[in-house]
């Protein structure tokens, strides 16, 4: 997932006249149904009988132990839902009538540094696929190593960046292919246990992704497939997925039989023409016709109005595919929650069009971000699996409870950039020239870039050609009344570049320059994939290059990689000061970013429930619950008003909330705790209909 595509509001049908005859054991039209996949049919008969299990591709089907099967899936990540809700959301699946999971393999979460490994938490996959397994799922497994997936840096490890020479990833540059090598020589081995004809619910293993979309070096993905049949073996069946054009399908498709070629297409387009294309690039009796995401929503980024999807349309199009026997695989099942600062972004026409996705991945999937199912989505959906599903549908589970713990109560705990002078074990990096994020260290969250320049009666203009992809610039001048205390003077953005004044001040010293940049989250898809953070270029005062530059590491937790000691977190959590010495936000016209926490309680466990937590009246930052990071906030921009609290982040007693806010918190310094999601925030103010059929 997941290729640009337009948002109008019809997708043009198309049609054909004349349809050509191919042969099909005896010669069938290619539009007509094949053969019915709940009953026993003549090629069953004809098919050789199986006494171990196996799953493979004959008479454009798939056969699973000698049985035709129609693949009723559905994308559900096990890296955006917590583990204590695997099973619940996988239950949920499976009342929808799903009977396979496709998730994806994040590289990044997987290895955040060189050589440290993490398969442990929210990074288990073996145990979310046994799990699937338990739960009588079969699983496509899409290993990447690129991912897409609105997920940062499209799955690749951020640190990749950092290397000199620089690589070339998604390529057959020998130094990018030794560390896919390394990578897969510790995940594939996890993965065979699990093959289908091992005793596991693995029955296929997709290469690369989308590749079409993007390059056309073939070297590449034979390579790929190289090393997976080395660890794998040649039974499997390895998948490429491509968007359903000649084009993309002659870029990123093996031809022959080694390598079954997928296709992927807007919801709402004509499916049987595409999968007669889709014939084209498999061998003779090897195209069982497959859409390997169909897409039941969208994304959204921040900005934009929330996106939605016609339910009765969305059933409508699947129809079309099912009821001709064809195999759908849902994007999405169920969408979950960008946690951490793993959320991905894309461009428009060059990388200065940023677009970071928001925090929440409900993507309007049937199964919502809190796991509702109690929706026209879920139902219209199921309505149709239900008429072409080989077994009898399980109930549908109630939605989960969910509650709202009320107003919580925030203190301002400690100025960012009080925290960062006082602390030595920060990381510090010196160099002539603005180091980008991945060089200095510092992978996700932010870093502060330090200079200093000599006062002017009548002011400076700053001036960053390049900045990825939103900085806080401060002044602070050491000899003046105020301490020294940072100044704030204007924000530069990706998105929309300009020179900055800065004021003229009467020091008598240097004036340092502080430059806070946030990494909002690397692109993952398109061109301009390869996306370093920071300040990627000089930074020029009044026309002249300024040098002499620190870099300042800011430690934040992510999703499952919490410093073992975290001086600023633990300042975070330090007791509370007393109220008569706080500073109230009102008061603070710096708009320096500070940290803020509070408490709340939950007297009794079976009151620990999911909620959200609203931050109407806030700004921009960052939020944690128990040190856990729930994602990004930034309701002045919307459309996602609340962050999604689940209850295993939770706990009987009292619970700590942390928030960074980086420009303006609320003047009552106060949060409330509800019941239900909210996307009315800022300029996405309402919701919009996209890709209507």
């Amino acid at each position: 997932m997941a290729r640009k595509r337009s948002k109008g509001t019809t997708t043009t049908f198309v049609f054909f006249a004349l349809l050509s005859i191919i042969a099909f054991c005896a010669f069938v039209p290619v539009f007509a149904p094949l053969p019915s996949l709940s009953s026993h049919s003549n090629h069953h008969s004809q098919h050789k009988k199986v006494t171990t299990r196996k799953f493979e591709i004959a008479n454009d089907m798939f056969w699973k132990d000698g049985k035709p099967f129609q693949i009723i899936g559905g994308d559900l990540h096990y890296f955006r839902v917590l583990p204590e809700y695997w099973e619940d959301r996988l239950l949920r699946a499976k009342a929808l009538g799903l009977n396979t999971i496709q998730t994806y393999v994040p590289w990044n979460l997987h290895e955040p540094k060189p050589g440290k490994l993490v398969f442990e938490g929210i990074a288990d996959m073996v145990s979310f696929l046994k799990l699937c397994h338990k739960l009588g799922f079969v699983v496509m497994l899409r290993a990447g190593p690129y991912i897409c997936a609105e997920w940062d840096l499209g799955g690749f490890p951020a640190w990749l960046l950092a290397i000199n020479p620089a690589l070339r990833p998604r390529s057959s540059d020998p130094n990018f292919l030794r560390l896919v090598e390394r990578w897969w020589e510790t995940l594939l081995p996890k993965v065979a246990p699990l093959l289908y004809a091992n005793g596991g619910p693995i029955i296929m293993v997709q290469i690369e992704n989308e590749y079409g979309s993007y390059g056309n070096d073939k070297a590449y993905l034979h390579h790929l497939v190289t090393l997976a049949r080395g660890h794998l073996g040649d039974d499997i069946i390895l998948y490429t997925t491509d968007g359903g054009s000649r084009e993309a399908l002659e870029k990123g498709t093996i031809r022959g039989d080694s390598v079954f070629s997928a296709v992927d297409f807007s919801t709402g387009d004509e499916p049987w023409p595409i999968f007669k294309l889709q014939k084209e690039f498999n061998a003779p009796g090897k195209s069982p016709p497959l859409s390997a995401e169909f897409y039941t929503g969208w994304l959204t980024h921040w900005g934009e109005k929330i996106a939605e999807t016609n339910a009765d349309s969305t059933a409508t199009a699947l129809e079309k595919i099912l009821e001709r026997n064809g195999s759908a695989v849902l994007y999405m099942a169920h969408g979950g929650t960008n946690f951490g600062f793993y959320n991905g972004a894309n461009t428009g026409g060059d990388e200065s069009d940023y677009k970071p996705d928001l925090t929440s991945y409900d993507y309007d999937a049937p199964i919502r971000e809190s796991g509702d199912v109690d929706n026209a989505k879920f139902e219209a959906l199921r309505r149709v699996i239900k008429k072409h599903s080989a077994v009898s549908l399980p109930s549908v589970p109630p939605n989960n409870e969910k509650t709202g713990y009320g107003q919580i109560h925030l203190q301002e705990k400690e100025l960012l950039f009080d925290i960062l002078n006082r602390i030595d074990s920060i990381d510090v990096v010196e160099s002539e020239n603005p180091l980008a994020m991945e060089s200095a260290g510092q992978m996700f969250g932010f870093l502060l870039y330090v200079s200093e320049y000599a006062a002017k009666d009548d002011g400076s203009i700053l001036f960053i050609a390049k900045v990825h992809d939103r900085a806080q610039v401060f002044i602070s001048c050491s000899s003046e009344d105020n301490g020294g205390r940072p100044i704030f003077v204007g924000i530069i953005e990706r998105w929309s570049n300009q020179t900055l004044g800065l004021p003229k001040t009467k020091c008598l010293s240097n004036i340092s320059l502080y430059v806070l940049v946030e990494n909002m989250g690397r692109v993952n898809y398109g061109q301009y994939i390869f996306d370093k953070k920071g300040i990627l270029s000089s930074v020029y005062l009044n026309g002249r290059i300024l040098q002499q530059w620190k870099m300042l590491s800011i430690p934040l937790n992510n999703l499952n990689e919490i410093p073992k000691a975290n001086p600023i977190i633990q300042v975070s959590y330090s007791e509370f000061i007393k109220n008569s010495a706080l500073r109230k936000a009102k008061e603070n016209v710096l708009k320096e970013p500070a940290f803020y926490a509070g408490r709340f309680s939950i007297d009794k466990v079976d009151h620990v429930k999911d909620t959200f937590l609203s931050f109407r009246g806030w700004g921009k930052g960052i939020a944690f619950v128990n040190e856990f990071n729930i994602g990004r906030y930034w309701p002045m921009m919307g459309p996602q008003c609340n962050l999604y609290v689940p209850a295993p982040v939770l706990h009987q007693g009292e619970n700590v909330v942390v928030v960074l806010e980086l420009e303006s918190p609320d003047p009552e310094l106060v949060i409330h705790s509800v019941d239900q999601p909210d996307f009315t925030c800022g300029r996405g103010s309402s919701k919009s209909d996209v890709h209507q059929l």
